[in-house]
């Protein structure tokens, strides 16, 4: 795990909020889980089938910028759709230990229930919107570290 860390980890890439991720984390979670549930059912059902594996790409690539909160968006996205693509590709595999623990709750939400090719548009979508996110956040805080650094004489 620290080596996968190490990896994400880029030099000059000035360190993000992480109580203000965590607070969004916590927010699509919440919106994720009424996306499942029967409550969601007034809204159009675009929320209902699309919303969750959307945001569960997004939540994704938000735990990861908790973790490596100085990796660029573009590494973090790109990490997050790794994840989501092969958790997706793992609900083809039909074991018993693996479907009991998907039949659990925990195991639906984090592992889900079924391959279907229309999530990995959604969990594109998720991880474009995190990246999108993360640059409109921190886009003034990036640019004041990056005018900081020295610029070496006769180098422009």
């Amino acid at each position: 795990m620290a080596a996968f860390l190490r990896l994400l980890r880029l030099n000059g890439t000035p360190p993000r909020n992480r109580f203000l991720l965590l607070g969004i984390l916590l927010v699509v979670i919440a919106v994720g889980l009424f996306s499942r549930s029967d409550s969601a059912s007034a809204l159009p059902d675009v929320f209902g089938i699309y919303a969750g594996d959307t945001l569960w790409t997004l939540a994704i690539y938000l735990a990861l910028a908790i973790l490596a909160h100085r990796a660029h968006p573009a590494l973090l996205g790109l990490t997050s759709l790794l994840i989501s693509y092969t958790v997706e590709f793992s609900q083809l595999i039909d074991t018993p230990w693996l479907n009991a623990l998907r039949d659990t709750l925990f195991g639906a939400l984090v592992l889900g229930a079924g391959f279907l090719g229309s999530d990995f548009v959604c969990y594109t979508v998720g991880g474009l919107m995190g990246v999108c996110l993360d640059v409109l956040i921190w886009k003034g805080q990036r640019e004041t570290a990056w005018s900081r650094v020295p610029v070496q004489p006769g180098s422009h």
